[in-house]
């Protein structure tokens, strides 16, 4: 049976930082919109407290999480154990945006590696935090991080990055403002 958690405590902090990998899901307000879930990887994700996570938000096709947070801010974390014993965690919280055009976005900035492409930094505050047992999931070794988002990114360039911004991410797939 699951648990739920008051704070995110050091034993939950070392699984999650063994975690190779996070899924993101967001959703509009409208019945008819689209649910979004997206994968994550790289070394993109930081326990800042108690109840407050984020994480690196990097370049995409779409920009559905930022429409859907600047629209209505909910939003689930959750991570999946595919190596050692099954456990599935969520974090449910209020997410805010913040990019490079934000006071806060620097001093954010500076818990993270730096990637190319990093749009946006991803803050959490987390209001429910639960686990369950991930006996459905399967088992998969891990053998490296992808690094073609990031190459991708350095070839564009940082002119060639708000480029795309302008025109790929400024409005979500629903018509919600994005970039």
């Amino acid at each position: 049976m699951g648990k739920i958690y008051e704070a995110i405590a050091p034993p939950l902090i070392d699984w999650i930082q063994q975690q190779q990998m996070f899924f993101v899901s967001t959703a509009p307000l409208a019945a008819d919109g689209h649910i979004n879930c997206s994968p994550k990887g790289l070394d993109a994700f930081r326990i800042l407290g108690p109840t407050t996570v984020a994480y690196l938000d990097l370049t995409g096709s779409g920009v559905e999480t930022i429409a859907h947070l600047k629209e209505n801010g909910r939003i689930v974390i959750m991570f999946c154990a595919f190596n050692g014993d099954p456990r599935i965690v969520r974090f449910y919280g209020q997410g805010e945006v913040m990019t490079a055009a934000d006071a806060a976005f620097d001093e954010l900035r500076s818990h993270f590696p730096a990637y190319a492409g990093t749009r946006a930094i991803i803050r959490i505050q987390v209001s429910r935090i639960a686990d369950s047992c991930g006996h459905g999931v399967p088992l998969y070794e891990f053998q490296s991080h992808r690094d073609t988002l990031t190459q991708w990114a350095e070839k564009r360039g940082v002119e060639g990055m708000k480029e795309y911004h302008a025109t790929r991410n400024h409005t979500s797939i629903d018509g919600l403002a994005g970039l």
